[in-house]
């Protein structure tokens, strides 16, 4: 189970340091959403937990593993109990912070997919493939498959999150306009 989790767990990771890194210069964006939803956010908390983003992401990225798995697992549990408090509060929340910018506004494709990312981490840890980078030398054809493979998904995933939501309002919005002429 480990060895098919590799690829969704690597992306998982990934966007663990993609989405950390913004947040570390200008931590605004997930104070707002903390505040947005009634949870505390007090002074340098906002960095913090971008740092834990990063830290956990790079060291699931560089270990693979049971721990790392379990790391991955509770960092996207706790986005995803965000994402479902923010959705049940209801109102306007124009961002989960996730990307450190304020349009990422949170859906249930972002509930489905950080739900997803958890499992990923949650396989890892039940368990872990054997030497993940050890093969990068004894098969580069299939590391180079399933780096581009978690590529991909990490990408789709950053499209589901960030950009989907965007445009999915205005795409409903400029189709059930009324037409002039």
């Amino acid at each position: 189970m480990g060895n098919l989790a590799l690829g969704p767990f690597l992306a998982a990771a990934a966007l663990l340091v993609l989405a950390g890194l913004p947040k570390l210069g200008d931590p605004s964006s997930l104070v707002l959403a903390l505040r947005s939803v009634g949870l505390p956010s007090p002074p340098g908390l906002g960095r913090l937990l971008a740092a834990a983003e990063v830290v956990v992401g790079g060291g699931a990225l560089l270990a693979p593993g049971r721990v790392s798995g379990a790391l991955v697992a509770a960092a996207y549990l706790v986005f995803t109990a965000f994402v479902a408090l923010a959705l049940s509060r209801g109102g306007v929340l124009a961002s989960c912070g996730c990307f450190g910018r304020p349009d990422t506004p949170p859906t249930r494709s972002h509930l489905a997919v950080t739900a997803m990312l958890a499992a990923s981490g949650v396989a890892m840890a039940w368990a872990p493939p054997d030497s993940v980078w050890s093969t990068a030398v004894r098969q580069p054809v299939t590391f180079a498959t399933l780096i581009g493979f978690a590529a991909l998904v990490a990408a789709l995933a950053y499209l589901a999150l960030a950009v989907l939501p965007t445009v999915t309002p205005v795409a409903v919005r400029s189709a059930s306009a009324p037409r002039r002429g």
